[in-house]
């Protein structure tokens, strides 16, 4: 969607409706197609905040020089920095496997180069902490609380 998109100059609200009806899996599920949309909708949504942050480290480089492919992968995970509850690590992972498939290993690098930049700046002026590492199990109604001292002696 993104790529078709910024290809075609197109408006985004028209890609949006008419991605999944002309050029979709019709064997996506719905909660993959609604995620991507979401995930595609927000980025088209924030193209001038996301490019700014790009733009902040990708010395050397316009927006409008690098490959089609390569910005918008880069908008994808800076879009999942700011705005979804990815941990950025994974987002950064995500988007390299995306570079790998459909990019270069040149342009691999760079990406992960630039986003690799971007999360330690966001690290910096704000933690993630809607993140969790894992989540706990809780607790079954057999499980008990280990005794304290006083009463297992007793």
């Amino acid at each position: 969607m993104l790529f078709a998109a910024d290809f075609a100059e197109a408006v985004p609200e028209e890609v949006l409706k008419t991605y999944w009806a002309e050029l979709g899996d019709t064997d996506v599920e719905e909660a993959a197609r609604e995620f991507a949309t979401r995930l595609a909708a927000g980025t088209l949504s924030h193209v001038d905040v996301l490019d700014e942050r790009i733009r902040s480290r990708a010395e050397h480089w316009r927006i409008s020089r690098m490959a089609i492919v390569d910005r918008n992968i880069l908008r994808l995970a800076v879009y999942e920095f700011l705005y979804e509850p990815t941990p950025r690590t994974v987002a950064i992972n995500e988007a390299l496997e995306i570079a790998r498939r459909f990019s270069t290993y040149e342009a691999t690098q760079f990406i992960n180069g630039i986003l690799d930049a971007i999360k330690r700046d966001l690290d910096e002026q704000q933690p993630q902490t809607n993140v969790e590492p894992e989540e706990l199990e809780p607790a079954s109604e057999d499980d008990e609380p280990p005794p304290d001292n006083e009463q297992a002696s007793a």
